[in-house]
């Protein structure tokens, strides 16, 4: 069948199996060769595609739960939908949460997934105390941080390719409400909004919308918006239906003069200062979530999103570089997020360094991809990175420039027996074997 990931590009035809037990995973890779483990498919490129995919959907049991220290084991499966929807109303929340709610454990793990709050409580990997994996030899091997540390290492961010995530066992979050204490700052540059960030590095949630296609004096500006889990009101996690996108929208919806647009009126519609409000938590971390399907928005081509990392030292001066160029080019997202990150860590692949994350959303078309490549030549002369869970078009000397530990992640795969039954499209444009 046809498949792809969340950005719709690129598209294969690929041959997808959906095991109901563990068992059955042994014996499809035992015997289909090469695969690679896919969740819930919302990794934007090509990480999840091969010609040969293990979907991983009905392994989605909850295991065991303790209630005193808040350690749930589940199925790799399970996702962080059924996760909140069966916890916050109990006074649970998720350690760690990316922009959607709809993926699952094991890809939460593979992809070593940060959210607004990565400053203060790091990445998902963090709150991870165990993983049982399914290896290429048929074995199953529990990795943490006291056992088996190479696989667990190489597995938190390794994109799937080192084994099947079988269960893990993670700590929750304890919350006395579900809704959020959210503070909404205007501002008017990328000057003024590191500043802010800086100056509000104590919030247990931060994140801004940036205008991407302003240039000059208002280069960068943005809206910063803060959270604090509420002390005293609700705990209810009732998803609402979302907003349905029944059809691909024409090609030519998304150009130059509607992100234009777009991006002018929801910058105008914050009021300038400072405004604090009480809100469910599912629009303050899903906001894209209300919308069904959004993905179509983009056309048939689809769509890729870029975001990179550049460290605290060259951040000012990359981000104003990157943003100076995009603008230059016309080709400016409707949807850009900027995130601070804390120290990074151990994991072979993952994503995080301290600095500033900016991703971004572009229509898959030619000029783009010619755009990207300047970018990327950017954000490597900064000491940066690009995030292989949104990533569709890295090339491998960027890959390995920017992931130096990726030698040791190749020799961890292959005392583990998974070179030969792991890989993905992205793996082998990235050199890996």
């Amino acid at each position: 069948m046809e498949m792809h990931g969340w950005g719709r590009f690129p598209r294969i035809n690929s041959e997808v199996t959906q095991p109901r037990s563990i068992s059955e995973c042994a014996d499809i890779i035992a015997t289909l060769g090469e695969l690679i483990p896919r969740g819930l498919g919302r990794s934007y490129g090509d990480s999840s595609l091969a010609s040969r995919m293990l979907d991983t959907q009905h392994l989605d049991h909850f295991l065991n739960f303790d209630q005193i220290h808040g350690l749930l084991t589940c199925s790799a499966g399970v996702s962080l939908d059924s996760i909140l929807r069966l916890f916050v109303p109990r006074g649970w929340f998720l350690p760690v949460t990316p922009g959607t709610r709809f993926i699952t454990i094991g890809g939460a793990i593979a992809s070593d997934v940060h959210g607004k709050n990565h400053h203060i409580d790091g990445s998902f990997s963090k709150h991870v105390s165990s993983i049982e994996l399914l290896l290429g030899n048929g074995n199953i091997a529990t990795a943490s941080a006291a056992e088996n540390t190479d696989l667990f290492r190489a597995t938190c961010g390794g994109m799937g390719l080192t084994g099947l995530i079988i269960s893990a066992t993670l700590a929750l979050k304890p919350i006395r409400s579900s809704e959020i204490i959210e503070t909404t700052i205007k501002m008017p540059d990328l000057d003024s909004v590191l500043t802010a960030f800086e100056e509000n590095a104590s919030a247990t949630y931060s994140v801004a919308w940036i205008d991407c296609r302003e240039r000059g004096k208002h280069l960068g500006r943005s809206i910063l918006m803060l959270g604090e889990h509420a002390e005293t009101g609700p705990l209810t996690a009732e998803r609402k239906s979302a907003w349905p996108v029944p059809f691909e929208m024409p090609a030519g919806l998304l150009n130059s003069s509607t992100v234009k647009a777009f991006n002018t009126l929801y910058y105008a519609k914050t009021a300038p200062g400072k405004h604090t409000h009480r809100t469910p938590f599912e629009p303050f971390f899903y906001p894209l979530d209300k919308l069904a399907n959004w993905n179509r928005l983009y056309g048939k081509p689809g769509f890729v999103q870029y975001q990179f990392v550049l460290p605290k030292k060259t951040c000012i001066s990359g981000l104003r570089k990157i943003l100076e160029t995009i603008a230059t080019s016309g080709r400016g997202s409707p949807l850009a997020v900027l995130k601070v990150l804390g120290q990074g860590n151990q994991n072979l692949l993952s994503f995080p360094i301290e600095g500033y994350t900016l991703a971004l959303d572009f229509k898959a078309e030619p000029a783009v991809f010619i755009l990207l490549d300047e970018l990327d030549k950017l954000v490597l002369a900064h000491g940066g990175r690009l995030y292989l869970t949104k990533d569709a078009r890295m090339s491998e000397a960027t890959f390995k420039t920017s992931y130096p530990l990726w030698p040791e992640f190749e020799s961890i795969r292959e005392r583990h027996h998974a070179i030969g039954k792991f890989s993905s499209i992205q793996s082998k444009r990235l050199g890996l074997q």
